[in-house]
């Protein structure tokens, strides 16, 4: 007879068979939260951001820096997950329990406002991918609206990460689309070794800080510490939790380059990009590399946007629910769970009726929302690595010195990118 209360991650990782078999059921067990967090990272708005990167700069800088980003995004993906696994609370209900009110108020706004200007961007990537097969704005909105407030339909926090991780396996199409533009990678591997800069490009640093705010989004930590905890995951599981997060990690850096590849098969050829909407880089695409590989980027596009507003909703209701105490599962029925599903739920209606706004400046929204987010995150990440170092708290699963060191030269980069954009919009002509 099945235990009560076990989830089913417990039950695949205690009763595995033996052998290649077992091992494989290991795999799909504990791929989740870290996968998913990491993929939706390549939101809609990430995936304009990067493109319109490409278009305008090539590879020469950003590929090499993307990669950098790697470390930066494990150590802090790496410390929201073991939070969680370890307290089986919530950021904002640890914030409020270890130091006050005021501040769990603060980084609940914060992140509310951050993650609406997201949403927004999602719905834009969203509606623009099924523009292309001919729907109107207001269609493309309605459906898109529609499927992701249609996965809290389903039963149970398992069925619904599933459904989630067969999503961002779409993200693959992005690699697809990088190939059939034919980039070189002669250029590719000599980019590690030069990190040149185009001559004449202006707004170098804007998309250096949007590309750094992309790889760490403040969503991310209360989606990672929240989503643990509600599959499941136990304390003795922290080393799945990692294999986990590093798998994600990998792959949001594997596709964010090729994203970039895409863009850069652009460059020069698309005037004004910068302003443009993403139908003018899937049309760009259409006239130099096929039907297809517009097509491609479409649909990938919408599947990120899909991806990314499932998991930003749900990392704002997991937010306020942990704040004021509300029942916050993903194995509660909505009429379980009403104010926690309601957050989701206006979330993203409110983000989805912004996209049809008359002359929405779509990809400058984009960068400010990855920028944005890099600024908002600071506060945010320094809560994150003083409660993750508290003995009291963590007892033997505390950061190590290597873990705090890169955590906090995490916060340091944050804070230097956050100077930069402040002096980039009082001298906006600076290179």
């Amino acid at each position: 007879m099945k235990e009560k209360n076990i989830s089913k991650f417990q039950e695949i990782v205690s009763r595995r068979p033996s052998g290649g078999r077992g091992y494989l059921l290991l795999l799909w067990a504990l791929l989740g939260p870290g996968v998913i967090a990491a993929l939706a990272d390549n939101d809609a708005g990430g995936i304009i951001s990067y493109s319109v990167t490409g278009t305008q700069f090539g590879i020469g800088l950003f590929i090499p820096l993307t990669f950098c980003l790697i470390l930066v995004t494990y150590t802090v993906q790496e410390m929201a997950m073991r939070l969680g696994v370890v307290s089986s609370k919530g950021y904002t209900r640890l914030v409020r329990e270890r130091y006050n009110k005021i501040w769990m108020f603060y980084l609940m706004a914060a992140l509310l406002g951050e993650n609406l200007i997201t949403l927004l961007t999602e719905f834009i990537g969203m509606s623009a991918g099924l523009v292309i097969l001919g729907l109107p704005l207001w269609g493309g909105v309605l459906i898109s609206l529609s499927l992701v407030v249609s996965i809290t339909a389903f039963a149970g926090y398992w069925v619904k990460e599933r459904l989630a991780l067969l999503v961002g396996l779409l993200n693959l199409s992005f690699i697809a689309v990088a190939l059939v533009t034919k980039p070189s990678f002669h250029t590719i591997g000599r980019s590690f070794l030069t990190w040149s800069v185009p001559a004449n490009s202006h707004n170098v640093i804007l998309y250096v800080i949007a590309l750094i705010g992309n790889a760490v989004a403040p969503w991310m930590i209360f989606y990672q510490n929240s989503a643990y905890i509600d599959k499941g995951v136990a304390s003795k599981n922290i080393r799945l939790g990692r294999i986990d997060t590093l798998i994600g990690c990998i792959c949001q850096v594997l596709i964010a380059a090729c994203i970039i590849i895409v863009g850069a098969s652009l460059f020069g050829k698309v005037p004004d990009v910068a302003n443009a909407g993403p139908a003018t880089i899937i049309a760009g695409l259409n006239t130099n590399s096929g039907f297809w590989a517009a097509l491609l980027f479409g649909l990938g596009l919408f599947d990120a946007g899909l991806l990314a507003s499932i998991t930003v909703s749900l990392s704002s209701a997991w937010s306020v629910a942990e704040a004021f105490g509300w029942a916050k599962s993903l194995n509660d029925k909505v009429t379980e769970a009403p104010k926690f599903y309601a957050i989701y739920f206006v979330s993203a209606g409110v983000a989805a009726g912004g996209v049809l706004i008359p002359h929405l400046p779509l990809n400058y929204v984009a960068v400010v929302a990855q920028v944005l987010g890099g600024i908002l995150l600071i506060p945010i990440l320094i809560f994150l690595v003083r409660l993750s170092s508290d003995r009291q708290l963590m007892r033997n699963y505390g950061n190590s010195v290597l873990t705090n060191v890169m955590a906090w030269a995490a916060v340091a980069l944050l804070v230097g990118i956050a100077l930069a954009a402040i002096m980039n919009a009082i001298f906006p002509g600076i290179p």
